[in-house]
């Protein structure tokens, strides 16, 4: 991104000077105003900071209520989301964050929020990447840059049967976005299991012009053995065979030969700025029985460029006993993010709420 507009840094141009305007929204300033944080008199904090008054942490988070939809941020004017921390309690996938541009009616990021972050199944690991970081004890960042032109504006939704408490933060810059800046995207979609001899859909019915930039997937595997042998595709404007055809799934997310220690001989974790597969949950014997796994791929230094459209699948593929393929029936989701012009087309209907749950 252009610096002297403000909207991104890196430790290159870090000393240069910029007119951009530094805001914050959080439960302690929602809407961000300059000299408007810590004003509170009522709020979740309120009992814990009685006899000390306006300025002691009196509104440190939110309560969202079964049900219910609780607008993060509104935000009018040019600029751009720079950094996004929360902490939500609850069930993950039962907590839909929305981002809109520019007053549009359909949403360009629909997510669970621990899916956005890269948390699949409803259990922490730790995730330290350029774009995404997860941190003790359950704490999401977000340093996706995502510019807005006229408005942005952010919920998150309680599907749940209990309210939910959420601690966030926002962090943005109010500055002028060059005219060649695209809109940040991000669709979450679950199959459990995957029909036998279909491949799984990351990403379809994208419309305009953008590049891809990243993938993370939580992959639940259904059966025995290995499960990594199947190959991601990327079918760019008008394909009918991709353009990018990748060798095998450990391949796309930058490791090799079943992501296998040599000296352990058990998986091994990793996790880099641009790839990693940062969660694995063993089975424990009794009634944690299939293996699960949590990875991530930034497309930061390659993103995948496309001028109408885009499309992209991967396989699940094992080896059967007599060195054939064995096209498997896994649970799978991923998170595709990418950046495009407006207007968004429409996403497909988030699974209810019993499909969605992590079990």
């Amino acid at each position: 991104m252009n610096a002297f507009n403000g909207l991104g840094l890196n430790l290159g141009n870090l000393s240069r000077l910029s007119a951009a305007q530094t805001r914050s929204i959080s439960p302690e300033n929602f809407n961000g105003a300059k000299g408007a944080g810590g004003m509170a008199t009522t709020g979740t904090g309120e009992q814990c900071a009685r006899g000390l008054g306006q300025g002691w942490k009196v509104s440190p988070s939110v309560r969202i209520k079964a049900g219910e939809t609780f607008t993060v941020a509104d935000i009018s004017g040019s600029g751009a989301i720079q950094q996004i921390w929360m902490t939500p309690t609850g069930p993950w996938r039962h907590s839909i964050l929305r981002i809109y541009w520019d007053g549009q009616e359909n949403p360009s990021v629909e997510c669970p929020v621990g899916d956005f972050f890269g948390m699949h199944w409803q259990k922490f690991a730790p995730l330290v990447s350029q774009a995404v970081c997860v941190n003790p004890g359950s704490a999401f960042n977000c340093y996706w840059e995502m510019p807005f032109r006229k408005h942005c504006r952010i919920t998150m939704t309680n599907i749940a049967d209990e309210d939910m408490v959420v601690y966030y933060q926002v962090n943005y810059t109010l500055t002028d976005v060059p005219e060649d800046c695209a809109y940040f995207h991000a669709q979450f979609r679950r199959t459990n299991p995957l029909p036998y001899k279909e491949v799984f859909t990351i990403l379809e019915g994208v419309k305009g012009r953008g590049h891809y930039v990243g993938t993370s997937m939580g992959w639940g595997v259904n059966n025995a053995g290995w499960w990594g042998e199947g190959e991601i595709k990327f079918y760019m404007d008008g394909d009918e065979w991709p353009t990018i055809c990748g060798t095998g799934t450990e391949d796309y997310f930058c490791g090799s030969y079943n992501f296998e220690n040599p000296e352990t001989k058990q998986y091994q974790e990793f996790c880099t700025p641009y790839a990693g597969m940062h969660q694995v949950i063993r089975p424990d014997g009794v009634y944690r029985s299939q293996t699960r796994f949590g990875l991530y791929r930034w497309h930061v230094m390659d993103p995948v460029r496309f001028e109408q459209d885009l499309r992209i699948t991967i396989q699940a593929l094992s080896w059967r006993k007599d060195r054939r393929y064995l096209p498997l029936q896994d649970d799978l989701c991923s998170v595709a993010f990418w950046y495009q012009t407006l207007p968004t087309a429409p996403f497909p209907a988030l699974p209810d709420r019993d499909y969605l749950e992590v079990i």
